[in-house]
């Protein structure tokens, strides 16, 4: 008997249902309140206790989004200054590794969900620099702790080849470039944060494999080595550039001059010049009154540093025959211990271009100064000519154009840091 009663109830439902949906009617459904039922499915709650002058419901009104200053960005630009505006507007003095920190922990403790975790790690990868915490592998290994635990590991083999919560997997591949981008080898830790992030068969631990494998292998390739921190002095900058630039000829001297050891000074600065005993028996082999050319600013870069430096050229001398492979016949060849000499003496060994002789001239000496102007560039030459007395007699041209463009003074100390 209750079961045909509760059988009969739910078909009047039904049929009831289907009238309101068809009609649109009013169904009283509690005494304090009403439903309306529209074709589209909306529900609208009226209370019996409303003002009967208005008939309609007032929409919320939306949240009124903090203005940019272009209107033409995109979304994810727009995303990015509203995570700086809110997280990460800090006076200049207070934007430093603390503070970077903070504005994440306030993030991760607002809201143990984690809700909008993407957008916060773009807009953090985007702020790095201004904060100087952009080579300090600490932050990142922060940064990656924003994904929630366990949450984003796929349960088979299945939902991890079809790239398990994709915007997330590239969110922690974009940390991992910008790790690569400033010479951050990722350390055991990270590798055991992605593995409870995202698990093994995941992009981002197949790249922090990749990582582990290359990063230890390419770190010490190059054959100038820099400091992990550059230096922020430009005198010591223009030290390290130098070196690397006459690193071709092991003999070369680096030497520091003061202009203010000039009488006929006018520029106050330093110089920072590099020559070998190989440039300066070229330089004695040039013809009185011959022509030789300063030239610069040439751009040297040291990681996010740059260094203009100045070459001391020369035309390019006539180029070396080829050496002619002679037939000589065995009996001809005399030893030391025969006392006897070869008939063809005039056979002499044909002399390869050292390697500051190109095809473009023949490099003299270089230098970096503290101004990069054309009176610390005199002084140079004026160091020069007290090592070099036969510089006195040759006709020295400032040319002073560079192919990079117009030449930037280089300051006393660099703010790239």
């Amino acid at each position: 008997m209750n079961r045909a009663l509760l059988r009969s109830s739910k078909l009047l439902n039904q049929i009831q249902l289907r009238k309101i949906l068809n009609d649109g009617c009013k169904v009283k459904i509690q005494p304090s309140a009403t439903f309306w039922l529209n074709c589209n499915h909306q529900i609208r709650h009226y209370s019996n206790n409303k003002d009967k002058s208005g008939d309609k419901s007032r929409a919320a009104e939306p949240e009124e989004e903090p203005e940019f200053d272009d209107p033409g960005s995109t979304e994810s630009e727009r995303s990015h200054q509203l995570i700086t505006a809110k997280y990460f507007r800090v006076n200049e003095e207070e934007q430093n590794k603390k503070s970077f920190e903070g504005a994440i922990d306030i993030f991760t403790h607002k809201d143990g969900r984690r809700r909008g975790d993407v957008e916060f790690i773009y807009g953090a990868l985007k702020n790095m620099e201004k904060f100087g915490v952009h080579k300090d592998l600490q932050s990142y290994k922060k940064l990656m702790n924003v994904f929630p635990k366990g949450k984003y590991v796929p349960e088979n083999r299945i939902q991890a080849d079809f790239f398990h919560y994709p915007n997330h997997q590239d969110c922690a591949i974009a940390i991992m470039v910008k790790m690569e981008e400033n010479k951050i080898i990722p350390d055991e830790e990270m590798g055991d944060m992605i593995i409870n992030i995202f698990g093994k068969l995941s992009e981002p631990f197949k790249k922090y494999c990749r990582c582990m494998y290359w990063y230890p292998k390419l770190k010490n390739i190059s054959p100038w080595l820099l400091p992990d921190k550059l230096p922020d002095d430009a005198l010591e900058l223009a030290l390290i550039g130098i070196e690397q630039i006459t690193s071709v000829d092991r003999l070369t001297e680096i030497n520091v001059y003061e202009t203010k050891e000039l009488e006929q000074a006018t520029d106050k600065t330093w110089i920072v010049s590099g020559q070998s005993p190989e440039q300066m028996k070229l330089l004695k082999e040039v013809e009185i009154g011959s022509p030789i050319y300063v030239e610069g600013a040439f751009r040297l870069w040291l990681d996010d540093c740059q260094v203009n430096y100045f070459i001391l050229r020369g035309p390019p001398k006539p180029r070396h025959e080829d050496a002619k492979l002679e037939v000589v016949d065995i009996e001809e060849i005399r030893m030391w211990m025969d006392g006897e000499k070869e008939k063809h003496e005039g056979r002499q060994l044909n002399r390869y271009p050292s390697v500051h002789e190109q095809e473009d001239g023949v490099i003299y000496a270089v230098c970096a100064t503290g101004t990069s102007s054309r009176e610390s560039l005199l002084s140079w030459i004026r160091f020069l000519e007290k090592e070099n007395p036969h510089l006195s007699d040759l006709a020295v041209l400032f040319t002073l154009q560079s192919p990079l463009g117009p030449v930037t003074p280089v300051k006393e100390s660099t703010d790239l840091h």
